[in-house]
C-alpha cells in the first residue's frame, strides 16, 4: 500500500501579523484570522489553542502583533510556533474608548484585504501603526480611528477628496460635503442632500487623512464630532454593508 500521501512535505512559512478575529473550533480549536506582513489576510487553524495547557492560546487573541510559523494547509493553513512582538490586546482592552476604536479597525483592515494571501503590505503599515498609537494612549482615541478609516480607504482607492471639488477638480475651498461623489463639491457640482460642514471640520478631515497630527490635535470638539459623522458616512458609502463594530464607538 502506498503510504506516500502521509509522509508529503508540507510547507512551512514565518510571517509578521496581527490577529483580526477568533471563532471557536470543535472542543479546542480556534480559527484565527490575520493581517499578515507578506502574505496578507489569511485564515488559520490554532489546535488545542482553547486548553489551559495551550502554549500560545494568549498570544493569539485580537490585537496581538506576532511573529508567526504556518504550515500549509488544504483549506485553512495551520499554526504551529508563534511569539509576541508586541501585546497591544493587553493595553487597547483595558480602556473602553480605545477598544472600540481598535476593534472598528480589525473590521475595517479585514474588509480592505478581499482576497486571502494577496499581499496587502499598506494595508498592514497603517493597522500596525494605528495600534501602536492606539495603545499607547497618546493621541484621542476617536482621531485616530477616523485617521485610520480615512488612510484605509485611501490605500484601497476610495481617497476622499478636501480641497479640490471631488466631481470637476475646481480649486477649494468649497462648503458642501457628499460621500457618494467622494468629498467636497463646489457650488456648480452641489446636489440636493450634501451636507455643508463647518470649515474648521473641513480642516480637520484634511489633516487626518495626510496625518496632520498638530492641526488635528487643536481642533474643538465640535468639529471633531461633525467629522466623526462624516467618516461614518463616508465608509458607510464605500463598504456595502457598512461596519457593525462601529455602532458600539461613542461618538
Amino acid at each position: 500500500m502506498d503510504n506516500a500521501g502521509d509522509n508529503a512535505w508540507v510547507g512551512l512559512y514565518r510571517d509578521q501579523a496581527v490577529v483580526l478575529r477568533t471563532q471557536k473550533l470543535g472542543e479546542a480549536d480556534r480559527i484565527v484570522t490575520m493581517l499578515t506582513r507578506v502574505h496578507g489576510r489569511v485564515r488559520t487553524v490554532a489546535k488545542g489553542v482553547r486548553r489551559t495547557t495551550s502554549r500560545f492560546g494568549a498570544r493569539l487573541e485580537p490585537f496581538m502583533y506576532v511573529d508567526v510559523q504556518l504550515a500549509q494547509g488544504r483549506s485553512l493553513d495551520v499554526v504551529t510556533q508563534v511569539e509576541t512582538i508586541v501585546p497591544y490586546g493587553e493595553r487597547i482592552c483595558s480602556d473602553y474608548a480605545r477598544y472600540t476604536s481598535g476593534t472598528v479597525m480589525l473590521e475595517t483592515a479585514e474588509r480592505l484585504a478581499v482576497e486571502e494571501h494577496e499581499p496587502s503590505l499598506q494595508q498592514y503599515l497603517l493597522l500596525v501603526g494605528a495600534l501602536r498609537v492606539l495603545s499607547s494612549a497618546e493621541r484621542d482615541p476617536g482621531l485616530v480611528l477616523d485617521s485610520f478609516l480615512l488612510r484605509s480607504l485611501a490605500v484601497a482607492g476610495y481617497a476622499p477628496s478636501f480641497s479640490g471639488c471631488a466631481r470637476c477638480g475646481a480649486a477649494g475651498p468649497h462648503r458642501s460635503f457628499s460621500a457618494a461623489s467622494g468629498g467636497m463639491l463646489c457650488g456648480s457640482c452641489r446636489m440636493p442632500g450634501t451636507a455643508s460642514p463647518a470649515t474648521g471640520t473641513v480642516d480637520l478631515l484634511a489633516a487626518l487623512l495626510v496625518g496632520d497630527w498638530p492641526t488635528a490635535t487643536d481642533s474643538d470638539a465640535r468639529h471633531r464630532r461633525e467629522a466623526s459623522g462624516l467618516v461614518a458616512a463616508y465608509v458607510h458609502w464605500h463598504l456595502e454593508h457598512g461596519l457593525r463594530s462601529l455602532t458600539h464607538v461613542d461618538r
